[in-house]
Order: C-alpha cells, then sequence, then structure tokens
C-alpha cells in the first residue's frame, strides 16, 4: 500500500539539522545570538526594517494586537475565512472581531465589505493573505488611511508572496508598503519552519520597541527607556537592573529554533518556486472538469501557495464522498476553514449567526485542500492528480 501523501509537510535536511546541533552544543540555547541573526535576515529577505521573532504565530498576532492598543470595545475587521487565531488575537486584548465577506475568486477579504462594516469604534483591520494569495493592500490601505485605522497583515499563509506596487515595481509580502505590522507563522506545514515559531515585522521604530517588550515580560533593560529614574539612575543602573513597563508575556523563541529558521529561509524562494509548480500543474490539470473551481491568481501578485484549495461544485457531487473517498486513496486533503463565525464560542457569546457572510459560507461548503509541499516529487503530484480527477468523476456520474 502506498504511503499517504499529507496536505502538508516541512522539508528538513542535513544543513538544518547540523545548524541546529551546533547551537545545541553551543552556551546558547534559549537567548542567544542566532535570534537576532534571524531577525535580522528575514527583514532582508521581506524588504522591510525590523522583524521580532516569537513562540508562534498566534503568539505574533497577539503581540501585534497589544502593541496597536487593541482595548476594550475595540472592534478590529477581519475575514471569517481564516483559522481562529487570526481574530481570537483580537478577543485576547478584549476587543471585538468584526467579520467582513471575501471575494469569491480569492477568498481574501473584500475591500468594498470592509467599508460596510466600519464604525466609530473600529481600531484596526486584520487582512488574511489567504492560502498565500496577496489581499489588494493597496485597496485596504487607502480605506485604513482614510478612516485612521491600523493594518496588521496576517501573512502566516503567505512568505514569499509578492505584489506589484506603482507600474513596475514587485514588493515581498512582509514589506509593510501598506500596513503597519505583517505577522508570519512557522509552523512545519508553513513555507518555512522553526518547529513552532512566528514573527511580527514593520518599519515603526516605536512599534518594533513595543514588540520586544510584550515578547519578554513586558520587560526592558535599555537604560534609554528607563523611567524609575530614583531605582536606575543614583548614579548609572546597575547591570542587573531591568524595568517591567507593560503586562508582557513569554513569547520568546529559542536560538536553536533560529538556527533551523536561518537555513529554511535560504531556501525560502526555492520552497516557493516549487509551490507554485505544483499549483501551476494542478491547475492545468483540472481547468477543464465543471464539477470544480480552480483558485485564480491576480495579475498583481505572484501567490506563494501555502494551501491550493479547490472548489467542489454541489448538485451531483458531494463534498464529503469526494474527502473521504481521496482519504481512502491515500491523498491527505483537508478543508480551510470553518468559518469562524460559526464556531460555537463565536455564535454564543459574540452573537453570530449562520447567513450572515454567505460567500464566505458557500467557499467552505465547497472547499477541498490538496497536497501542497515543495517535498512532494512529480510522481506525488501525478498521483494526486489521478486520484482527484478520477474520484470526482465518479462521485459526478
Amino acid at each position: 500500500m502506498k504511503d499517504d501523501i499529507p496536505y502538508g509537510r516541512q522539508w528538513i535536511e542535513d544543513d538544518e539539522i547540523e545548524a541546529v546541533v551546533k547551537v545545541l552544543r553551543s552556551d546558547w540555547i534559549t537567548q542567544g545570538p542566532k535570534i537576532e541573526e534571524f531577525e535580522g535576515r528575514l527583514a532582508e529577505y521581506c524588504g522591510t526594517r525590523f522583524a521580532v521573532a516569537v513562540s508562534s504565530g498566534t503568539a505574533a498576532l497577539h503581540m501585534a494586537c497589544l502593541t496597536a492598543g487593541i482595548g476594550k470595545d475595540d472592534e478590529v475587521i477581519i475575514s471569517p475565512i481564516t483559522f481562529i487565531a487570526s481574530s481570537n488575537c483580537v478577543l485576547y486584548c478584549g476587543g471585538r472581531p468584526v467579520f467582513a465577506d471575501i471575494e469569491e475568486d480569492t477568498a481574501n477579504i473584500d475591500s468594498e465589505e470592509i467599508k460596510k462594516r466600519i464604525t466609530s469604534k473600529t481600531k484596526a483591520i486584520i487582512p488574511v493573505h489567504f492560502a498565500g494569495h496577496p489581499c489588494d493592500l493597496e485597496a485596504i490601505g487607502q480605506i485604513a488611511k482614510e478612516n485612521n485605522l491600523i493594518i496588521i497583515e496576517d501573512a502566516c499563509h503567505a512568505l514569499g508572496a509578492e505584489y506589484r506596487i506603482q507600474k513596475s515595481e514587485w514588493v515581498k509580502v512582509g514589506s509593510c508598503k501598506h500596513s503597519d505590522m505583517t505577522v508570519f507563522s512557522f509552523h512545519p506545514v508553513k513555507h518555512i519552519t522553526t518547529g513552532e515559531g512566528g514573527a511580527v515585522l514593520t518599519n515603526d521604530e516605536e512599534l518594533y520597541k513595543r514588540l520586544k517588550i510584550f515578547r519578554n515580560h513586558g520587560i526592558t533593560r535599555d537604560p534609554e527607556d528607563f523611567v524609575n529614574t530614583d531605582l536606575a539612575f543614583p548614579s548609572s543602573p546597575g547591570p542587573w537592573y531591568y524595568e517591567m513597563q507593560a503586562l508582557g508575556y513569554n513569547y520568546r523563541i529559542t536560538d536553536f529554533q533560529c538556527a533551523l529558521g536561518i537555513k529554511q529561509l535560504e531556501k525560502a524562494d526555492r520552497f516557493v518556486e516549487r509551490r507554485r509548480d505544483i499549483a501551476a500543474e494542478y491547475t492545468k490539470a483540472f481547468k477543464d472538469m465543471d464539477e470544480v473551481i480552480t483558485p485564480g491568481e491576480r495579475e498583481k501578485v505572484k501567490a506563494s501557495y501555502h494551501l491550493y484549495v479547490i472548489q467542489v461544485k454541489s448538485g451531483r457531487l458531494n463534498r464529503r464522498d469526494v474527502f473521504e473517498n481521496l482519504r481512502k486513496e491515500g491523498i491527505g486533503v483537508q478543508v480551510h476553514y470553518i468559518p469562524v463565525h460559526l464556531q460555537p464560542y463565536y455564535q454564543q457569546n459574540l452573537g453570530y449567526k449562520k447567513g450572515a457572510y454567505p460567500k464566505a459560507e458557500q467557499f467552505y461548503e465547497r472547499a477541498l485542500s490538496l497536497p501542497i509541499f515543495p517535498k512532494m516529487n512529480d510522481q506525488d503530484v501525478e498521483r494526486v492528480i489521478k486520484s482527484t480527477q478520477r474520484v470526482i468523476r465518479c462521485e459526478a456520474e
């Protein structure tokens, strides 16, 4: 029996293992020099000034909301088609997630729907680059500018994705050209991995300083930031001295994780290119199947394809039957995502109801994520294609 092909999987090679082992044999395994090196390389890769690496993508989202000053009764507009962490981070801060429906071709948040949700309580927008396809950041950025709103890009799906600004300049997601902060995840199914891990990127030095404080219990050791002058400056602060200036968290990442991240980042463009090649093969194979809608890619973007999500049309096809039959063939399909507003917690505690976001709900009813990760070989890709075609055609008969 053939091995199952999961929907996503990390790719760890010998040089990454060696890099981790080297750190484990050093004097630093937690807060060491590899963290700052990884942050610098990540910022350079994305074309932004600052990066703060943390323990997970969820921690990064929470920290970005804290840094943005999200608090009690503040509203933050977000897509319902995302993992729950994208909106839970608002709840952690005492705010309220307000959902806006999606575009049918990209499954990204619709900028026109954002406009309809803005109130006097709106403080921020969290656009999610679903599946690695960049949102319309130019339009969203203009909305934010006109309404004095903060933008936190949830780019956990989109490391290595690009979009065009002006007429010919391509920039990477994470450059923060139209946003205040960008969040990444380095979970094993993402474009690169540090095991668990995440980061927040920004061009704003004040935001950067606050992010570093929130990462480490709200503590600073920088004498330039000390405020308790009677303790810190009787003559000069002792080398032991620190101040807790905010209610922060232990969201620190380790040195050996960042050693892995550095080596993975060196391969990020190769990984993304392979994902794009696989996506192109899928689109070519399924484009003429009447029962399937393939994901689109707009002219001004280069998606990085964290996910490849087809939509199985209703009618003669039952998405669950397709899902279960593909799983029986060892094809690790998945569904991304159950709309957040349909989760019991959101319905019972925040009053959201089914039917509120019809495009998101229709997308969920049809969505089926096919395996896509750079370690897939051509035979794996062909197996996914043939199995998917066969199962869908059998179900459609």
